[in-house]
């Protein structure tokens, strides 16, 4: 990347020392796999080695933690005497996707870490973090306040696609205020959700007029985070929410509400890493999938459906069913690569990433389904995933459907 930050390194350095002691319990792994072969004892641990080569493998993983805390006590004193500077738009927009994609895949470990890459939930507009007192000008800010939420792997700056943003499109045709989330993609949807809550909480009390109105956009993912925190807010009866009865629309543009297949496949990776001694050691690096992707494979919102439970154990469905939140006007928009609706192409065609009747909320167990009215379902043929956030058709609807009353 052309933009680097000192404490860019310092994560990057992090996860350097993180792979090489990875590799090397890989290394030991297979070591040990083939000396148990041949019937040689191991060490005391699973997968590791004794003896002299168990203690070579341990003095390459103690040097890689000393290597490590030294780059980052040396790179903590060099921060100071780097000047912020302001990086232009291109170069912010390639560092910021560049750092959301990491954080989907393995956000929850830079979380769990503290590493300096980790994204942090927070409200933005054009790339910058939110300034609500700024929002106090005469004519800044409407009481319709318009919620973004992007999907994985994703950041708020990518709401503007193919030159098309729905958030500044809804602004100037309907009067909408659109503040932007941006968070951790690959910690747990429920840690989101109760996060997202809060933060809700806090925008609606702070915002500069009285919010009359509001809306939220949610793409992918986003969408499970939105119920996700609608659910924590109509169940958190100590702390009642504020925000949660001045919400009136949810639009969800491709949200797997009853998960992703591609998900679903990569656990089965895990089945046939695990299914050899020679392989089961490299079951690890599969295994690197962030709780945020693995609660994609059937559409966790809530923390009982992972909590106790191996994530990557291949498992029949078994979470609870959370229903759209009361009284507010549920919209889904659902895309599919293929020509026209047909049952084989509802099965096994979506947008790419998500079935058609996942989207939908559509589930052979009615009492998982989500029951949007007909009325409030639209199915965009011929467009992939991420088309769904520039395409024309799409940006038509959600006008309509927002400039309705609810």
């Amino acid at each position: 990347m052309r933009q680097l930050r000192v404490s860019d390194l310092r994560g990057v350095a992090r996860l350097a020392t993180q792979a090489t002691t990875g590799i090397s319990r890989v290394a030991e792994g297979v070591h040990q796999s083939v000396r148990g072969t041949l019937g040689l004892p191991g060490g005391a641990q699973p997968g590791r080695t004794g003896g002299l080569t168990g203690l070579v493998y341990q003095s390459i993983r103690g040097v890689t933690q000393l290597v490590d805390a030294g780059l980052q006590a040396g790179l903590a004193r060099l921060e100071p005497f780097f000047s912020a500077s302001t990086p232009g738009t291109e170069v912010l927009w390639e560092r910021e996707a560049v750092i959301a994609a990491l954080n989907g895949v393995m956000g929850d470990r830079l979380q769990q870490d503290n590493n300096p890459l980790c994204t942090r939930m927070g409200w933005y507009q054009q790339g910058l973090p939110l300034d609500v007192r700024a929002l106090g000008a005469p004519g800044t800010a409407t009481g319709k306040l318009l919620v973004l939420v992007h999907g994985l792997c994703m950041n708020d700056l990518q709401w503007q696609h193919g030159g098309h943003d729905h958030g500044a499109h809804l602004a100037q045709a309907l009067g909408y205020t659109p503040v932007y989330l941006r968070y951790n993609t690959g910690q747990h949807i429920s840690t989101n959700g109760a996060e997202l809550s809060a933060l809700l909480e806090s925008l609606v009390a702070s915002w500069p007029v009285p919010v009359t109105e509001l809306a939220v956009l949610a793409h992918s993912m986003g969408g499970l985070v939105v119920r996700s925190a609608c659910h924590h807010a109509a169940t958190q009866a100590a702390a009642p929410s504020g925000w949660l009865p001045r919400l009136r629309q949810v639009v969800f543009l491709g949200t797997p509400h009853h998960g992703a297949p591609l998900e679903r496949a990569g656990s089965w990776v895990d089945v046939l890493l695990g299914s050899t001694p020679y392989s089961r050691p490299f079951a690890r690096l599969a295994q690197l999938r962030s709780a945020g992707i693995t609660d994609l494979r059937y559409g966790h919102v809530l923390d009982a459906d992972w909590q106790g439970r191996d994530r990557f154990r291949t498992r029949p469905d078994q979470r609870t069913p959370v229903p759209l939140p009361a009284g507010v006007a549920c919209y889904a928009v659902a895309a599919t690569l293929a020509a026209r609706r047909s049952p084989l192409a509802e099965r096994l065609v979506g947008d790419g990433l998500v079935p058609l009747h996942s989207a939908l909320g559509i589930h052979d167990d009615a009492g998982r389904g989500l029951g949007f009215a007909k009325e409030r379902q639209a199915v965009f043929h011929r467009l992939g995933h991420l088309a769904l956030l520039d395409d024309a058709g799409v940006a038509r609807q959600l006008e309509q459907w927002m400039a309705a009353p609810t």
